[in-house]
């Protein structure tokens, strides 16, 4: 008899939970008994060991296994153990462990250090985290489909699932890191919250009554937790940056064609008009910057036909740095000029959100920076053509995933029923010539700023909101506008934590005035009681393939704030 979707959806949680040791299983708290599960509250399980391993950064993990201090199998089975305590705190977020196959591959690299005294590569034990989008030898990728449990991509027969890697995966083992376990996304990916049929809701660590984003969630909730030092998402409307800044962490989103996504599983694969690209989620710069930098030292333009040839440009990181007095004679720096998105006119953030903006200017201002008022043409046409990419098909492929095995849809992507419609030929045609348009306006907007800034150069970066929340609360996720115009225009952008919410600050405003009913709607989701304590971030937004300049903006300005 074939089994019924909620039938294979329960026995691959089943599975999942199986593969986590006995003597690592915990009983979860109720959410209204435990809101706030990191810190603190994870640490109890571990040892004082463990949380020295876990709790400190990539690139500091990274100087000690490279020396021989730390091994990688004594650092890969503490990382191992954080996980599987974030995949029963946070209800869930692993798809996939293969904790086991990470430990052999962690003494391999032990016995290679031993024999040769040596490091394999850059990111020698290195244990990194995956979203369920990147295939793994021996290791299903479900992205969150019913149907594709048991399968290659929904197709069966293939036997790939057994053999076949992504090429960001092959580079990575190069480099000496440790694979050891994927995490969970929103069935489609296009969701700014991670929910689907086989796992559930993955919640926020820092505050279990939110969101930890979408569609990288399982990322950020397991990084927040530290139950991963860095791992890589994927970014088509905001999926790096919405769980970085729900969970208090750096992520970049790097323009189209930096990093390979040769070999990665898809949603309307195909779609090349907005395409989705690889990014990694940290608790540092310096973490994102030691992986970006290990791939790009593989030539990943050899292998992917779509990344450039693009190694690491220090020269771009050295301006910001020189500028800011960071490096070489501080009496001769300069100065950054900064454009501020208060509101995009559209929908208005929320206070924890107004106020982050604001302490990233104030710090900026009094380091003697120059901050002026981001007007950009209107982002409304920008979010409207970008809208219609994802649309393209009038929901086939995603409709197609579901009915492999007869599950619902989410709420969150309940709207791909409604779609009918395939675009033609020409109405893609028109979509694309619409964007390049909308680029190229927004392109010398952008060299116009040189008119009015003091250093003489066009804005170097914009500070602005996320999201319109600090986190979303389950459902509540209504508008993408200031995650979705970066990809429209493929412009680098880094989340930066700046606070938290604090309810007897950040009250709610009395009296608001509504923009329209997306607005109305983000404006009654806002409960200081209900976001007390969650992180609130911004992102710093540079133009295309400027990754190496956003760091360093970024680290600075982390810095300033505190972070």
């Amino acid at each position: 008899m074939t089994k019924s979707w909620q039938e294979r959806a329960k026995e691959k949680r089943g599975s999942i939970h199986a593969l986590i040791p006995h003597e690592w299983r915990i009983e979860n708290p109720p959410v209204e008994k435990q809101v706030d599960v990191t810190g603190k509250y994870i640490r109890q399980y571990l040892t004082e060991r463990e949380i020295e391993i876990t709790e400190t950064t990539a690139d500091e993990i990274v100087k000690r296994t490279i020396t021989g201090q730390w091994s990688a199998i004594e650092v890969t089975k503490a990382f191992c153990h954080r996980a599987a305590l974030a995949h029963q705190l946070v209800v869930h977020c692993l798809h996939e462990i293969f904790f086991d196959a990470a430990i052999a591959d962690a003494r391999a690299l032990d016995s290679y250090y031993a024999k040769h005294k040596k490091p394999t590569g850059p990111l020698h034990g290195l244990p990194i985290s995956l979203k369920d989008q990147f295939h793994v030898k021996d290791v299903e990728t479900t992205m969150g489909y019913v149907g594709w449990i048991g399968t290659f991509e929904g197709k069966t027969g293939t036997g790939k699932e057994k053999v076949f890697e992504s090429e960001m995966v092959r580079e990575l083992r190069n480099s000496g890191a440790v694979l050891y376990c994927k995490t969970s996304v929103p069935h489609t990916l296009m969701a700014g919250e991670t929910v689907n049929n086989i796992i559930g809701y993955t919640l926020n660590p820092k505050n279990r009554n939110l969101s930890s984003g979408g569609s990288s969630g399982g990322e950020g909730a397991l990084i927040g937790l530290r139950g991963s030092p860095v791992g890589f998402g994927t970014d088509i409307g905001g999926s790096i940056r919405i769980p970085a800044a729900f969970n208090g962490l750096y992520g970049i989103r790097p323009s189209v064609g930096r990093m390979p996504y040769e070999g990665m599983a898809n949603s309307m694969d195909g779609q090349n008009s907005i395409l989705s690209v690889v990014g990694p989620l940290a608790t540092s710069v310096p973490s994102l910057r030691l992986v970006m930098k290990a791939l790009l030292a593989q030539k990943p333009w050899l292998h992917d036909p779509l990344v450039h040839e693009l190694p690491w440009r220090y020269e771009q990181e050295k301006e910001i740095l020189e500028l800011t007095g960071t490096i070489g004679d501080a009496s001769k720096a300069g100065k950054l000029s900064f454009g501020v998105i208060r509101s995009d006119g559209l929908v208005n953030p929320t206070p924890p959100v107004r106020r982050a903006v604001e302490i990233v200017v104030k710090a900026l201002e009094n380091l003697g920076h120059e901050v002026i008022d981001w007007k950009p043409p209107s982002h409304k046409p920008l979010l409207d053509a970008g809208i219609k990419t994802w649309t393209f098909d009038g929901g086939a492929d995603v409709k197609g995933a579901f009915a492999l095995s007869g599950e619902p849809l989410s709420d969150q992507i309940a709207f791909y029923d409604a779609l009918e419609k395939e675009c033609s030929a020409s109405d893609i045609a028109a979509t694309n010539v619409r964007l390049r348009e909308l680029k190229k306006e927004y392109m010398e907007y952008w060299n116009s700023t040189a008119e009015v800034t003091s250093t003489g150069r066009p804005v170097d970066a914009v500070v602005s909101p996320l999201a319109p929340f600090p986190a979303a609360r389950p459902g509540m996720y209504t508008y993408y506008g200031y995650s979705g115009f970066v990809n429209v225009l493929d412009y680098t952008s880094v989340v930066v934590p700046v606070t938290n919410v604090d309810k007897g600050v950040d009250k709610v405003d009395v009296g608001y005035a509504p923009i329209d009913d997306v607005d109305k709607r983000v404006y009654e989701s806002y409960d200081p009681e209900i976001y007390n304590g969650a992180h609130v971030s911004i992102q710093l937004v540079g133009r295309r393939l400027q990754e190496e300049k956003m760091l360093a903006i970024a680290e600075y300005v982390g810095k300033a704030v505190g972070k």
